[in-house]
C-alpha cells in the first residue's frame, strides 16, 4: 500500500468515527424531542410524556448518598459534564448560575445539578472545589461507573472517553443539553447549551409558572 493510500485510509477512518459519534448524539436528540423548537430561543419542544430522566442513586460533593426522590417538590436543572472540561461545561454552569440569579424569588424552587460523566477523576472533593466557583446552591453528583452509566441512560446522555488522548489527561465526548425536571420528576423543559442566561431564565420561569397554575 502506498503512503498516499495509507493516509487516505486513516483519514477516512477518523471521519467515519466522528460521524458515528455525531449520529449517535443526533439520533439521541431526535428520540427525546418532539418536532420543532419552543417559543424561547434555545429551548427544544418536548412532551412531558417523553421518557427522559428516572431513578438514580449517586454521591454528592459532600459524600452524601442522593437519589432522584430527594429532589421531589423542586425543579432540577440538570447538566451532564466533567470538571476537566476546558470550555463548554464551565460556560454552561455559568449560564445556569446567571439564569438562577435572574429568577429572583423563583430560584428557591430550582436546584442546579451537575452530574459527572468522568467519575474516575471527579471525586466528591473534586466536585466540591469545582462547583464553589458557581455558587453554593449547586449540587455535584458522582458515583461508580455503573451508577453514572445508569443515570446517563435514564437521561439519554451519550458519553465516551476521547480516543488517542493521554490516559491521565483525557477529554470526554458527551451530549450537552440542559434538562429542567419538574417537581414530579418528569421532564419540564429541554434547552440547547448555546442558550443565553436570559432565555434560560425565561424558560425556567415559564415552566415554574405553569406548574404553579396547574397546582
Amino acid at each position: 500500500m502506498s503512503r498516499r493510500s495509507f493516509i487516505l485510509l486513516v483519514v477516512s477512518a477518523v471521519v467515519l468515527a466522528v460521524g458515528v459519534v455525531t449520529t449517535k448524539i443526533v439520533l439521541n436528540l431526535r428520540q427525546m424531542t418532539a418536532s420543532g423548537s419552543g417559543s424561547i430561543p434555545g429551548q427544544i419542544r418536548v412532551s412531558p410524556d417523553t421518557p427522559i430522566g428516572g431513578p438514580f442513586a449517586l454521591t454528592d460533593q459532600n459524600g452524601r448518598r442522593v437519589t432522584d426522590v430527594d429532589f421531589r417538590g423542586r425543579f432540577m436543572l440538570v447538566y451532564f459534564g466533567y470538571t476537566f472540561c476546558p470550555d463548554v461545561c464551565p460556560t454552561e454552569l455559568n449560564t445556569m448560575a446567571l439564569a438562577l440569579k435572574e429568577l429572583g424569588a423563583d430560584a428557591v424552587r430550582v436546584v442546579p445539578v451537575f452530574i459527572t460523566v468522568d467519575p474516575a477523576r471527579d471525586t466528591p472533593d473534586t466536585l466540591k472545589a469545582y462547583l464553589a466557583s458557581f455558587g453554593p446552591e449547586f449540587i455535584g453528583l458522582t458515583g461508580s461507573d455503573e451508577e453514572i452509566a445508569a443515570a446517563a441512560k435514564a437521561y439519554r446522555v451519550y458519553y465516551k472517553k476521547a480516543e488517542g488522548t493521554d490516559p491521565a489527561n483525557y477529554s470526554m465526548d458527551h451530549t450537552s443539553l440542559l434538562y429542567l425536571m419538574g417537581s414530579d420528576g418528569k421532564i419540564a423543559a429541554l434547552f440547547r447549551t448555546e442558550i443565553t442566561a436570559d432565555d434560560l431564565a425565561a424558560g425556567i420561569r415559564a415552566a415554574v409558572t405553569m406548574s404553579r397554575t396547574a397546582g
